[in-house]
């Protein structure tokens, strides 16, 4: 089974909008996602409270392992979304804000 060990970058870790952000992009591959921290149990990616109860933290090492048809490029999307500092990304026009100018 295909797997990407990576680094949580977001200066809040898996937490409140980053979590969000990450649960919503591994419900959209279409093939099951598991995330886990270290040796632990590997939980489902697409379940907010599962990724939320990893504690993944600032600079916490994560593995995330998909199967199926598209795995390795499921995998390479949703490793470089956790390289991210999501914190520090701007939200989307069209969620919620308004332009000015």
């Amino acid at each position: 089974m295909p797997e990407r060990t990576v680094v949580v970058a977001s200066s809040t870790g898996l937490h409140a909008r980053p979590a969000k952000i990450f649960v919503q992009a591994a419900a959209k591959q279409g093939m099951p996602v598991r995330i886990r921290v270290g040796d632990g149990k590997p939980v489902p990616a697409n379940s907010m409270l599962a990724v939320l109860a990893l504690g993944a933290t600032h600079g916490t090492e994560v593995t995330i392992e998909a199967e199926g048809p598209g795995a390795d490029e499921a995998l390479d999307s949703l490793a470089e979304l956790l390289a991210r500092d999501l914190d520090a990304e701007e939200t989307p026009r069209g969620a919620g804000e308004t332009s000015r100018g």
